[in-house]
Order: structure tokens, then C-alpha cells, then sequence
């Protein structure tokens, strides 16, 4: 699995300081897997920003359980990946630390939140990154690079030290430059063994009526991989958004209501008019989602009897341009947070086209490791297909 060492990995790092997908790089020194971590995540010795200037500026005192873990499994943490401002957007567009780019073309973003963990795996500055997943931030930044990602099913990761968007919605997950990597470092983070091996093919569908509203090059890479894949009813894709987005604006703000009553000069205009947002939902609103958000997570499940993953597009759209605007903030979610609500595991990989920007597909399944399993499987069969 492993690479790069510390030191290559910083040489690298200095090659692309354009990226800017790191905010701040290790001193550490020893062999291991290089891990990148998104700066949301305490590793002792190094300040948590989580992308923002309001957080203490002191390093922490000890390491979150989940780097604990990861240390324990031979890993060795080469910096603090660069973010949307406190997690909370899907571009990577940061006024503090300068936009995450995307190495597959510079000009274009590298989506969000965890843009600077998947910028980090696309050029090699690292074996694999932690991200965070909370609307798609794992997802969405992994498609848009190149890379392949796991947001695991809801609770499947200690989140103790770790700075919270939306507490019951986010989780932890890794970004990798294939589901090998990507499913060994699940392991090491989480304590779940995975094994790949499958005999047989997986029941793969499609959920009808959910896709629609794609950009050309997605559409034309999503034509080829949903070819001849079934269609089956699934929940209602909008209803899924609408509960989660409520959700998570609401826990959102009420984790930041202090600081952005305080000084709310700290925050990107982007994230501030998000919490503000938040701070105006009614308590009633919020309380009436999470009822449903139960209720749709059990059709959910009942809706997977008989199939192993649903696939979907991760985003409607490639990598916009580093000078786009609010209006890609819902094609880029469009298709990620639907399975933030119903808490399930998802898997993201690169579609196989030749040429042009990346595509991601999603690989929505019922527990972590059949959706690996299902994921690894269509990597394979789309490596002999090439």
C-alpha cells in the first residue's frame, strides 16, 4: 500500500503549492503509510482550524481516537488537508487558506468539503487522506479528482475530536486512489475488517426517476455505466435532500450560533449567510425532519430487499471553474445528500472514460462491507473493459 515517504511526500507537497491542499504540514519523521488528514481532525502537536480563524490557535494535546487507530495500524501523518471553511460547503473555495485546486485541471475546483484530502490523493502527495461526509464531502471532491472514496455507514467511525458540522449526519471516511486502498484504510480507521473476495457478481440498480440534469460529460459516462442495469423504486430523491439540507442547517447553527452572533466577520460570506440560514428554521421544523428522516431511512431499507448497491451518479456535473458561483452548489449535492439522510454506506470511484474530467459513480449499499465488495467488483470488471 504504501508509496511515498515523509519526505517525498513533503517534496511533493512544495511542487504544488498552487493546489493549496494542505494548511498545515507535519514534522514528523519515521516509515508508514502516508495519510493526509482533513483539518477538522485533532493530531497531536498541530492546531485544528477546520478551515476557519476562530478556533484556538494551540496545537492538540493528543491525537482523535481515529488517528490513534490509524498510527496503531502503521500510519504516519504527513500534514492537516485544506477544506471548506468549517466543512460546511461542497467547492473547497476557502477565504483564510486560499481555494483547494483540483489536480486534474488547476482552473477548476476541487469540490468539498474535503477537497484538499482528495486534491492531496490525486496528486500523489500522499497514500490516502481522511475526509469527512456530511452532504457528499467525501464523495463530491473524490469524483471530482479522480479518486475513490467511502462515506461508511452512519456511526461506523468514533467522531470524538473532531470539529462537527451536523451531528447526526457527519462521519469520517477515506479517500484512496482505488477501492483496495480505499477499503484497507476503512480498516484501519474503523477496526471493521473488509475482505474484497466475492464469488459472484453483485445485484447492482438503479433507483428510477432519480437522474436527470446532467452536464455532457457526466451524462455521456453515465449512459455507458447504467447500460443494461435494472431500475427499482427507490425514496424519493427530493424528499431525501429537503430533510437532510433542513437537518443539517439546523444542527449547524446551533453549533456556530455564538460565534456568528460574536464575530461573524471570521466567517467566508458563503458559510456565515449558511448559518444565519439555520438560525432562522423553526425548532418544530427541525424536530418534524428528524421524525421523518426515521421514517424514510426504514423505507430506504425496505426498498434495498433483494439488491446488494443502488448506482448513481455522484455528481450532475464535473469540476466547475474556480470562479463559479452558489448556482453549483445543488448539482454537485444533487445525488450525495440524499444518503446522508438515510445514513447509509457509500461508495464513490472514477467512471472509466479515456479522456476529458473526471466522473464519479456512486455505490449505494446496505452495510460497509457488501458496498466495498460491490464497488471493488465494478472497478474490476471496468479495468477489463478498458
Amino acid at each position: 500500500m504504501t508509496s511515498v515517504n515523509l519526505d517525498e511526500a513533503r517534496d511533493r507537497i512544495r511542487l504544488w503549492p498552487h493546489l493549496n491542499a494542505f494548511i498545515s504540514v507535519s514534522e514528523e519523521k519515521g516509515e508508514g503509510i502516508v495519510v493526509a488528514v482533513k483539518d477538522l481532525v485533532d493530531v497531536r502537536g498541530m492546531v485544528t482550524t477546520a478551515g476557519g480563524i476562530i478556533l484556538p490557535n494551540v496545537p492538540a494535546a493528543e491525537d482523535a481516537p481515529v488517528i490513534r487507530r490509524i498510527r496503531e495500524a502503521g500510519c504516519v501523518i504527513i500534514g492537516k488537508a485544506n477544506l471548506h471553511e468549517f466543512a460546511y460547503g461542497v467547492t473547497s473555495f476557502n477565504p483564510h487558506y486560499g481555494t483547494v485546486r483540483n489536480p486534474a485541471d488547476p482552473g477548476r475546483v476541487a469540490g468539498g468539503s474535503s477537497g484538499g484530502s482528495a486534491a492531496a490523493v490525486g496528486a500523489a502527495l500522499c497514500d490516502w487522506a481522511i475526509g469527512s461526509d456530511t452532504g457528499g464531502s467525501i464523495r463530491i471532491p473524490a469524483s471530482l479528482c479522480g479518486v475513490a472514496g467511502f462515506k461508511p455507514a452512519f456511526g461506523s467511525i468514533d467522531m470524538s475530536g473532531v470539529i462537527p458540522l451536523s451531528k447526526s449526519l457527519d462521519t469520517l471516511g477515506p479517500i484512496g486512489p482505488d477501492m483496495v486502498t480505499v477499503a484497507s484504510a476503512y480498516s484501519m480507521m474503523s477496526g471493521e475488517e473488509v475482505s474484497l473476495d466475492r464469488e459472484t457478481a453483485p445485484q447492482l440498480a438503479v433507483p428510477a426517476g432519480w437522474v436527470s440534469g446532467l452536464d455532457g460529460p457526466t451524462g455521456e459516462a453515465w449512459s455507458k455505466v447504467s447500460d443494461g442495469l435494472p431500475e427499482v423504486e427507490f425514496v424519493d430523491r427530493n424528499r431525501l435532500f429537503e430533510v437532510g439540507l433542513t437537518i443539517l442547517l439546523a444542527e449547524a447553527a446551533e453549533y456556530h450560533r455564538q460565534w456568528a452572533t460574536e464575530c461573524p466577520e471570521k466567517y467566508g460570506a458563503d458559510v456565515l449567510r449558511l448559518i444565519r440560514r439555520g438560525l432562522e428554521i423553526p425548532m418544530g421544523a427541525y424536530e418534524e425532519a428528524l421524525q421523518e428522516r426515521t421514517q424514510l431511512q426504514v423505507a430506504a431499507q425496505r426498498a434495498m430487499e433483494g439488491i446488494d448497491a443502488l448506482v448513481v451518479p455522484a455528481s450532475a456535473i464535473v469540476a466547475p471553474p474556480v470562479d463559479a458561483g452558489q448556482e453549483v452548489r445543488e448539482p454537485l449535492s444533487r445525488f450525495t445528500r440524499p444518503f446522508n439522510t438515510t445514513h447509509q454506506p457509500v461508495a464513490v470511484l472514477p467512471a472509466p472514460l479515456p479522456l476529458g474530467l473526471p466522473v464519479g459513480i456512486q455505490v449505494a449499499g446496505r452495510n460497509n462491507a457488501d458496498t466495498l465488495r460491490a464497488a471493488a467488483w465494478l472497478e474490476g470488471q471496468w479495468a477489463l473493459a478498458r
